[in-house]
């Protein structure tokens, strides 16, 4: 088993799910329908009615994808681009289907007359995981965010506040008690003179 992401009907990621090791491709996954209820799964069995008989089968809804292709790393939101792997996927046929003429018109041919075997050359596959958020969404999640202080740092700051407000108050102890004593020193010259 293996974790493969699956994506919504936009190509955005939703979450991985385990699939068999041998996945690979896209494939959809489906939402049921039934008397107005949404988005419950469940399996329901084949059952043969006559065709002028309505069907008690719940409606299926492609709810959304199941990628067999790993997230590139780095992107803040991933989003598989569909339209990209659709377009793969007809450029993957038609070389298949060209080399498969090519093939047999290689086999027609007598053997003295054929040459070197025709080569499937297979288009490169394109970027399929783009990122899913704008610039200025990017640009919002990555500022950086003011700080708030939690109470620890709350408690210290009013420490520090407090510690430094008892100093000013020792200084101006100190400045007041040298200004009593000179007056004191004052006082005593004038009463000995």
């Amino acid at each position: 088993m293996k974790a493969v992401p699956k994506v919504n009907t936009d190509g955005l990621y939703i979450e991985d799910t385990l699939v068999d090791d041998a996945f690979s491709g896209v494939v959809p996954f489906y939402s049921y329908m039934e008397q107005g209820i949404t988005d419950v799964l469940s399996t329901t069995e084949s059952v043969t009615q006559p065709e002028d008989e309505p069907s008690n089968e719940p409606e299926s809804n492609i709810s959304g994808y199941i990628i067999g292709i790993p997230v590139t790393p780095g992107l803040f939101r991933p989003r598989f681009d569909l339209a990209a792997w659709n377009a793969y996927e007809t450029a993957l046929t038609a070389a298949h289907d060209s080399f498969q003429q090519a093939l047999s018109g290689w086999h027609a041919l007598p053997e003295e007359q054929r040459g070197d075997m025709p080569v499937l050359e297979s288009p490169p596959q394109p970027t399929l995981w783009i990122e899913g958020l704008t610039p200025e969404e990017i640009e919002e999640l990555t500022r950086p965010q003011p700080i708030e202080p939690n109470e620890m740092d709350r408690l210290g700051s009013e420490m520090v506040t407090r510690e430094l407000e008892a100093l000013e108050l020792r200084q101006q102890n100190e400045a007041q008690g040298a200004q009593i004593v000179g007056l004191e020193l004052r006082l005593l010259s004038l009463e000995n003179s």
